[in-house]
């Protein structure tokens, strides 16, 4: 996969090491050549520049970029600008960084739905949910062993847990599925709204466009959710 990361604040300089080293191709930008400097060698390509000029911006490869992530946090305007630019530009798939809920129904307003909050995350989190496919939260529990929450696979859609047998096939415990709604935030944008099911049983129906929280060894639940 590749990433462009930009603002390289404590947040963007982890998240950046962390999803290099786990093999992903990873190019940090910030406007601050200091910042820059101290990452070379650590991720795969470092860039100074201003991200709220359309000029300088274009020289990034965005088309070949699979995520975008904007993790400035001093600057909301800066910020905003930023997004607002990648967001013009149609990059494949763009994560904002969100420091208030003003801030967040702002960026919703713009048309941005996934977001990442420093203040309550870990960098090591977000890498996980990014290197899983169909991630959407994870929190680890003990070593190799996490709570993962991840979009329902098409191969499962409409069938029960007694039909899967997940914890025979992969070891893998069901713990919750959680349905989405939407709702409208604090400046009218509509905005989706999770609600969990209760503890999973054997009748538990897995639907499209659910979320599925699974307990279990991350590589057991890559193998879960991996398509064929």
């Amino acid at each position: 996969m590749k990433y462009i990361i930009i603002g390289l604040g404590n947040f963007g300089t982890s998240l950046a090491e962390r999803l290099t080293k786990t093999g992903n191709e990873v190019i940090g930008v910030d406007n601050i050549m200091s910042k820059v400097e101290a990452l070379k060698g650590s991720i795969t390509h470092t860039v100074c520049l201003d991200c709220t000029d359309p000029q300088a911006v274009s020289y990034l490869p965005l088309k070949d970029t699979d995520v975008v992530i904007i993790c400035i946090g001093e600057n909301e305007g800066v910020n905003i600008m930023a997004t607002a630019l990648m967001k013009r530009l149609n990059v494949k798939r763009l994560i904002g960084r969100a420091v208030s809920p003003l801030h967040e129904g702002v960026l919703e307003a713009m048309g941005i739905e996934e977001f990442v909050h420093p203040e309550d995350e870990t960098a090591e989190r977000w890498a996980k949910k990014l290197n899983l496919k169909g991630v959407i939260d994870s929190f680890e529990v003990e070593g190799n062993y996490s709570i993962i929450e991840a979009e329902v696979p098409k191969k499962y859609e409409g069938k029960s847990l007694l039909e899967l047998d997940l914890g025979k096939n992969f070891n893998v415990v069901v713990l919750t599925t959680i349905t989405i709604t939407k709702q409208k935030n604090i400046v009218g944008i509509s905005r989706k709204v999770r609600k969990a099911q209760g503890v999973a049983t054997s009748k538990t129906i897995l639907n499209k466009g659910d979320i599925i929280v699974l307990y279990g060894n991350v590589k057991n639940i890559e193998k879960l959710l991996k398509e064929d």
